[in-house]
């Protein structure tokens, strides 16, 4: 009650500001559809409302999602920078945001997912494709904002930082794509889980999802024990590693329990892997992404 009653004392400065960061923030949502069906090659208007792409759609609501994530890290409560400065800091944010979800999805693209052009199965409408490049984009994005909030101040040093940090997270997530691929091809006679996601299998690429999104969310764990330090990038970014990885092991310790405990009596593998169990794979997903933002809570 005392957060409603305090809206009274914000002065009209105060909500010019706050006006400009949402449509700042409104236009850049906007900004992320063109960009991304320019980077697809495609009218987005003509995949959505003519083609019925639904693989397209999925893919674009997760850059969006992404942008509008990334963004709650760039819209600040200081409130007492004026005017002009805040709503060059938001865009300025937002931009290189929007920057780093594309590297991030190129990196995924040429790291993780080596093996499949996922531009093309996109466009071949398939779902799964667009699912998994959806939680991509995603997982980025979380791992974008944790770093617009653990630096301080937008300038070449916090750049230097952030770029370093994000590819220590992308090195890890592109580790667990690795550890997910062992791990199917020894459950499935040796079978290739990116050739799996080729046909379609909607279940793993829900099981994936959550796997990916859990793993950023245990990342970013480590800005919590972390002090940004301009002057200390090789130590930052040691720092991010070390702490990025053990937090992924732990995240992944409590999920294998949680997945125990509450999928008792289901063999995962042939409900998911083999039956294509799309409800089993969502629950999978649920686990995965609850524990690791548990986990985070908890060390925030």
């Amino acid at each position: 009650m005392e957060k409603i009653f305090a809206l009274g004392d914000i002065n009209s400065q105060e909500l010019l500001i706050l006006a400009a960061e949402i449509f700042i923030a409104i236009l850049l949502l906007a900004l992320m559809r063109y960009l991304y069906g320019l980077s697809m090659g495609v009218s987005t208007k003509e995949q959505l409302a003519k083609v019925d792409n639904f693989a397209f759609g999925i893919s674009m609501a997760g850059s969006i999602g992404g942008l509008g994530i990334v963004l709650t890290g760039a819209i600040t409560p200081n409130l007492n920078g004026g005017v002009g400065r805040e709503l060059v800091n938001m865009f300025s944010y937002g931009l290189l945001g929007l920057l780093l979800l594309y590297i991030g999805r190129f990196v995924h693209d040429r790291w993780a997912l080596h093996l499949v052009d996922k531009r093309q199965q996109i466009a071949k409408k398939n779902i799964t494709m667009g699912i998994i490049d959806a939680s991509s984009v995603i997982a980025s994005a979380i791992i974008i904002r944790e770093m617009l909030l653990w630096v301080d101040g937008l300038n070449a040093f916090a750049i230097i930082a952030m770029i370093s940090a994000f590819a220590v997270a992308q090195t890890l997530l592109t580790i667990v794509t690795r550890i997910r691929e062992r791990h199917y091809a020894k459950h499935n006679q040796l079978d290739s889980l990116q050739e799996a996601l080729v046909d379609g299998q909607i279940a793993l690429s829900l099981r994936y999802s959550g796997q990916v999104i859990s793993t950023a969310l245990a990342v970013t764990a480590a800005s919590y024990f972390l002090d940004y330090h301009p002057d200390t990038i090789v130590e930052n970014l040691i720092g991010w590693l070390v702490f990025g990885f053990l937090m992924t092991l732990v995240m992944w310790v409590l999920t294998s329990i949680a997945k125990r405990i509450i999928l008792r009596g289901i063999d995962l593998e042939t409900e998911v892997d083999h039956q294509h169990n799309i409800g089993v794979a969502s629950i999978e997903m649920a686990i995965s992404i609850g524990i690791a933002l548990m986990l985070t809570t908890l060390l925030a």
